[in-house]
This record gives structure tokens, sequence and C-alpha cells, in this order.
């Protein structure tokens, strides 16, 4: 409840002189009588008179308070939002060739790119977001959709083996342009992953870039592991197995295909680095809102009013007629 003339009640301290008035009145007001021992009295009840001698005095102080009440217009408010939300179109395309399945993210660069990207995409739930698997050929894992738990569960069950071994960028990321281009949002935006050099496919990683620039996406790239020698375990025939490689990527040709369309580069190096490049292209990619407020006020000064007057024939009946002073 609030109050559209809050500033009457204030009147409500007039009310604190008025009540020290009526003790001292009171006091002033009692009739006095020497007697040597008031120990016979005590036995005797109060009437009935005497009990409610201060009730039209308290009556009144109600009817005062339910006034100023009335006057500062109390009100009810039903206020109601209403959210627009204009979600923006992003593709997830993600390398899934043996050399993501180097240990020195953890558990491998694999599992942790989708660990991050699952967290990405349970903090744009406004967004129409869809997934790209490349490796040696390219195919949608997802189309774009709002229906995260299923792109979530889709994105769980991607594994190293369901595509040809090999590194096409170029086809991976052009693959990715083809699903988003038709997206009804004004802001399309590609996160591509890999840590590997384009050596396969039919499209060159440029070429796919400038196709991403004609329909205005932008493409966040991100380079996963260190340089050096890597741990990696691929299965064999006995079994998995433990062998070591020599961990490099081009990342000249991810700058390229960055600042073509307008969009960064990171390289990510650890968990933790991998994480925080995801939060901030969540900050620069924010979804746009409308909000729009909407109140709806209840009079209801008309009941104080009513609990004045109520309060006010009370103080009459009391004080006129229950204790009417004859002469």
């Amino acid at each position: 409840m609030s109050f559209h003339n809050p500033g009457y009640l204030f009147l409500l301290l007039l009310l604190v002189p008025l009540v020290f008035w009526y003790i001292w009145k009171m006091r002033k007001s009692d009739a006095s009588m020497r007697i040597s021992s008031l120990r016979g009295m005590e036995k005797f009840p109060k009437s009935t008179k005497i009990k409610i001698m201060s009730m039209p005095f308290i009556f009144r102080c109600l009817a005062i308070i339910a006034l100023i009440v009335a006057i500062a217009r109390p009100q009810f408010s039903n206020t109601s939002n209403l959210k627009n939300a204009e979600g923006i179109d992003i593709m997830i395309a993600m390398d899934i060739s043996s050399t993501m399945l180097g240990e020195d993210l953890k558990p491998t660069r694999l599992e942790a790119a989708k660990a991050v990207a699952i967290d990405f995409i349970t903090s744009r739930p406004n967004d129409n977001i869809g997934l790209v698997l490349f490796a040696r050929e390219s195919f949608t894992q997802c189309p774009m959709t709002t229906d995260h738990a299923v792109l979530i569960n889709m994105l769980n069950s991607v594994n190293y083996g369901m595509i040809e071994d090999g590194t096409a960028i170029g086809l991976g990321l052009a693959n990715a342009v083809s699903r988003i281009k038709e997206g009804k949002a004004k802001s399309k935006v590609i996160i591509l992953l890999t840590d590997g050099s384009n050596n396969a496919g039919d499209i060159a990683p440029a070429t796919a870039a400038e196709l991403a620039k004609t329909f205005d996406i932008r493409v966040y790239t991100i380079g996963v592991g260190t340089f050096g020698v890597v741990n990696l375990r691929l299965p064999t025939p006995a079994g998995m197995r433990t062998f070591q490689m020599e961990s490099e990527f081009d990342e000249q040709t991810l700058k390229n295909i960055a600042s073509t369309t307008g969009g960064l580069y990171y390289h990510a190096t650890n968990n933790a680095k991998l994480k925080s490049i995801y939060k901030e292209i969540d900050e620069l990619e924010k979804t746009k809102f409308k909000v729009q407020n909407f109140s709806k006020y209840t009079e209801v000064f008309h009941v104080f009013a009513a609990i004045a007057l109520f309060f006010i024939v009370l103080e009459f009946i009391i004080r006129r007629i229950i204790l009417k002073r004859i002469p």
C-alpha cells in the first residue's frame, strides 16, 4: 500500500500533545477526600462508568488517526512488467578431431569445451543456439533452437570418432554460416572452436570468413590448447593408449577469420581461460530487453473515512448517553 499525499501523515504527531493534555486534565479533575485508610474500600469494585471514563478520548484519537490516513489517500497498487526480449542467433562450430583429446585441458580439450559451452548455453535463455561439428567433414548436430534442454543433451552426446579424423575449419565455418544466415534475429554470431590447422575440406577458411561477412555474421574464434608436447589418449584395437603429440595450430588463420567478420580471436590454454573467454563473449553479445511497467491503483481512503465516522459515533454515544452528566 502507498499514499498519494504522504505528507499529511505528519499530522499524526499532533496526537502526542493531545494525549499529554488529556492526562494532565484527568489528574486535575480527580476529586479528593481525606480518610484514614483505603483498606476498607479495596473490596468495592469500580463502576462501569469509571472503567469506560477514558473511552471517549480513545475513540476520538482513533477517529483522528483514521481521518488523517484518509486525507493522505492510501492506495493499493498492482504493478506488472511487460518484458520483450530480443534474442540473438548463435551457432557453435566445434572441432571434434583426434587432437581435441589432448589432456592439457582437463579431462580433455573436447570435454572441457563441451562443459563450458553448456554453461554458456544455460546463461542465454532467450537466444536461438545451434551446434555444428567438424573434423574431416562437417555436419549439423543441432539446428538453432530455443529448446536448450534438447541442445544440451545433443552436446553431451558429442564424442571423438563421429566423423573421419581431420580438421576442415573452412568447411565447418561454411556449414555454420549456411545454418545461421536465414535466422530472424538482427544479430548473428558464430563461435568457432578448434585446436588445429586447416588440412581438409573443399572450402578455404578465408573463403568461409568472407561468406560470413557477406551475411553480416560475426565470428569469434577460439584456439584451444597449449603449444609443445601434449599427452593424447586415443582408442586403438588394443584399447585406450596414451600418445604424445606436438601441439600447434594456425593462430593467424583464426585471427584473420575474426578480423574479417568483426569478431575477436581468443587463445584458451586452460579450463579457467576457456571459461573466461565464453564469459567475455556473453558480455559482448547481450540480449536486448524492453521493459514496460503498468500500475493500477485502487483508492481505499473511503474505508478509513468510514472508520473515522464509526469512532466519532461511538464517542458521541458513550459521552452523551452512557456518561451523561446531570447538573
